[in-house]
């Protein structure tokens, strides 16, 4: 077990390495690269999402990924419940778990919203691109913004995040 963990953090940190290498081949040019790692062990919580034009909302699971390198709601999820999306400036690459390009291409849209969890609310935006089965991550500048007391053997998330 020991072992496994320590494997899969050796490979964590070689993912991270070769992101910053992947940044650096860009040369002179503005290159922003999205990414997710494999997560050691899945945390689940329910949030809500309220769209800021109409004040619609909806409770959605989502994925807590220390992997992953942003903040990520699905495009088919986005185009289901209504949600408005925002054309960014620049695309944005994005890669999957494997390592391999996402089915849905570069990252061209970024959804902006009200979040709700346990008695705090945040504005935030969530880059739009195919996450399969997975309907919103929340990655590491979520989770470093928060810094959320996490149960690992539960696989959740209990006390009320900070908003600091």
């Amino acid at each position: 077990m020991k072992r496994l963990k320590e494997k899969k953090e050796r490979e964590l940190r070689e993912k991270v390495k070769e992101l910053k290498e992947q940044r650096m081949k860009a040369g002179g040019e503005e290159r922003v690269v999205r990414h997710t790692m494999r997560p050691l062990r899945e945390v689940w919580m329910r949030i809500g999402l309220e769209k800021i034009d109409t004040h619609e909302g909806v409770t959605v699971k989502v994925l807590l990924d220390s992997g992953a390198t942003g903040m990520f709601v699905d495009k088919k999820f986005v185009e289901r419940q209504g949600f408005r999306m925002e054309k960014l400036e620049k695309p944005l690459i994005v890669t999957n778990v494997d390592g391999s390009s996402n089915s849905g291409g570069r990252i061209t849209h970024e959804v902006e919203c009200n979040v709700y969890y346990k008695g705090y609310q945040e504005r935030m935006k969530f880059d739009v691109c195919n996450l399969g089965r997975t309907d919103v991550i929340l990655g590491m500048p979520w989770l470093v913004a928060h810094n959320p007391e996490i149960d690992w053997e539960k696989r959740e998330c209990h006390k009320k995040v900070t908003t600091e």
